[in-house]
């Protein structure tokens, strides 16, 4: 039983990267306004598949988390700071004028 519990921790990481990487090709078609139902259904195909194996895997009484590294595709871009907070600026006391 131990192997297949670390049989199907192995799938689930492999199709977490699976779905990170098609959910960021989806996004790039996205911006470039491309239809994008085929990788859209092929996320929907992998859900599917994780839910079975999470289910599977309840059965089986293994309940600790899986990690996979966010190193592997980044989720979103690096966005810019939409807000900058101006320096401080120093009150100068006006000179009498002559």
């Amino acid at each position: 039983m131990d192997n297949r519990i670390s049989e199907i921790r192995r799938q689930i990481r492999a199709l977490r990267v699976s779905m990170m990487e098609a959910e960021a090709i989806m996004r790039e078609q996205l911006n470039r306004d491309v239809d994008c139902a085929f990788v859209a259904g092929d996320l929907l195909k992998m859900r599917l598949v994780m839910s079975r194996l999470v289910e599977e895997r309840n059965v089986l009484g293994d309940r600790t988390p899986i990690i996979v590294h966010a190193s592997v595709a980044p989720r979103r871009r690096a966005t810019v700071a939409a807000f900058i907070r101006p320096a401080k600026r120093e009150l100068i006391a006006a000179e009498a004028r002559a």
